[in-house]
């Protein structure tokens, strides 16, 4: 069936100890509707995963971010209609602009403290603290029936 190339970013405001948050509510067959992400999306032909990433931030949020991390790489197979995701899980932290109205859902900025608390998939609770120490990972995610019911990780 093949797989998507997506990116997951997580924009945080480190002098404010936020991170910019995005719930998904807009959209009509969103498979996140409910959930709380970062943003991000499908790459175009010819991007780069760091492309991808600066163009999809801008595109959901109107900010303009620059000096991203790669944090980790994830497989999620059979995720969404039996096609393989993989995503390049990115955050920033240098960006400006002011943020726009986004058509997926509500951008809000989140304690990084409450982040955690949030409706997020199953998944996003064990690898965001990774994100947040600045470990480096890889690893694959396996739901059904939107649960997860294992998870392979590593650390390099």
């Amino acid at each position: 069936m093949g797989h998507i190339n997506t990116t997951l970013v997580y924009i945080r405001d480190l002098e404010n100890k936020k991170t910019l948050m995005l719930h998904r509510v807009k959209k009509n067959g969103d498979i996140h509707k409910g959930k709380w992400n970062g943003v991000g999306g499908k790459f175009e032909d010819g991007e780069s995963p760091n492309e991808c990433a600066i163009r999809e931030v801008f595109e959901e949020t109107g900010l303009k971010v620059s000096n991203g991390r790669l944090c980790g790489i994830l497989t999620f197979p059979k995720f969404n209609n039996g096609v393989d995701g993989l995503a390049f899980v990115y955050e920033f932290n240098e960006f400006c602009g002011d943020l726009i109205e986004c058509n997926e859902g509500n951008l809000e900025w989140i304690d990084d403290d409450k982040v955690l608390d949030l409706n997020l998939w199953d998944g996003d609770y064990i690898f965001l603290p990774w994100v947040f120490e600045s470990k480096f990972f890889s690893g694959k995610f396996i739901y059904e029936n939107k649960k997860l019911v294992e998870h392979f990780v590593e650390f390099h």
